[in-house]
């Protein structure tokens, strides 16, 4: 029934966007870059969401059987697979590190530079001497100079080569940084949207937003959700991210008195719905601009009425909205 069971999620959108650039795609509530898992064989596999397939349960049955079955599963494992990406923050920190550690290296080879030509200075200094003398010298002493200053005035010609060399690879790898550095994402601020879907009817109740991000704080989320929880609410089903397992958020559930439902790791299938909302929400933003908060509260109250007043393919009714198919349902 309509409020019986709801989906929440928090999705992430830059601050501010332009139309010609590209929603970055990020995890709901790590606010980082993933990648995918790698798909294991699903027939060696079970999960708590299997309890679904039985048609003998009713809805409350079956929730309550997936609940007691995720608290099984509850326990962290020990994966030796990293599937996440490295972060932007990360990435910036290795590209720094690495950064200063050529910097360090080449201010020791310019120090040595540095000597070196001290060296040569002091040796061009001393030929200076021997040609001023020369003549007060024997020729066999005289050639004997020579042939010294030719292989000295060889080698330093062979070390300046070698330093243009260098310097060339110096200059290719700063290029190399600089495009590395382009090539992360030069979004500095983010916006959270808290998605909450009705399980049966697919209306969404609400996207309250959180400047502060992925900083926001479960006490933030927990004071969204009391606003728009119903009544009538049994189950609530999110993911295992902190803002839904604090504290703040087991004295909402206590207080409520709903039963707070942990979809498995791994598998954000489980909470499918309100995935495939943000999936819906990023793409209707894709193509639509703001510069701040205000403005992207506005665009997402447009969606939300656009969203629930258009024909929803999930519904067991084709060709009804999700607003329709939830008058349906009360008057039935």
């Amino acid at each position: 029934m309509p409020g019986q069971a709801l989906n929440v999620d928090l999705c992430f959108v830059p601050a501010s966007h332009e139309i010609e650039v590209k929603l970055p795609a990020v995890s709901g509530s790590s606010g980082r870059l993933v990648i995918e898992p790698p798909v294991e064989a699903e027939s060696n596999r079970t999960w708590p969401g299997q309890v679904f397939a039985n048609e003998s349960l009713d809805y409350p049955e079956a929730m309550l059987e997936f609940v007691a079955a995720s608290s099984a599963k509850s326990q962290p494992t020990v994966s030796t697979a990293n599937t996440e990406a490295p972060s932007i923050k990360a990435q910036k920190r290795e590209l720094h590190q690495t950064e200063q550690k050529i910097r360090d290296e080449r201010r020791i080879v310019r120090e040595k530079r540095t000597l070196e030509d001290q060296a040569w200075a002091v040796l061009k200094a001393g030929r200076q001497v021997e040609k001023a003398v020369a003549p007060a010298e024997s020729v066999a002493a005289r050639q004997a100079q020579d042939a010294q200053w030719r292989v000295l005035r060889e080698q330093r010609t062979t070390a300046l080569a070698q330093r243009e060399e260098q310097d060339q690879g110096w200059r290719q790898e700063r290029q190399t940084f600089r495009e590395r550095w382009l090539q992360l994402p030069i979004i500095t601020a983010w916006i959270a949207i808290l998605v909450i879907t009705d399980n049966c009817t697919r209306q969404c109740l609400g996207l309250p937003l959180f400047v502060a991000g992925p900083k926001v704080t479960a006490e933030l989320i927990v004071a969204a959700l009391r606003a728009l929880l119903p009544p009538e609410l049994r189950f609530l089903i999110s993911d295992r991210g902190t803002h839904f397992t604090a504290d703040a958020f087991k004295n909402l559930l206590r207080s409520e008195e709903f039963i707070h439902v942990l979809i498995a790791r791994h598998r954000p299938q489980s909470n499918g719905i309100a995935e495939r909302f943000v999936r819906s929400l990023k793409e209707w933003l894709r193509d639509k601009s703001w510069q701040d908060d205000p403005e992207l509260a506005l665009l997402l109250k447009q969606f939300l009425a656009e969203y629930n007043d258009r024909p929803h393919q999930g519904l067991p009714l084709p060709g009804l909205s999700p607003n329709e198919f939830a008058q349906r349902i009360w008057l039935l």
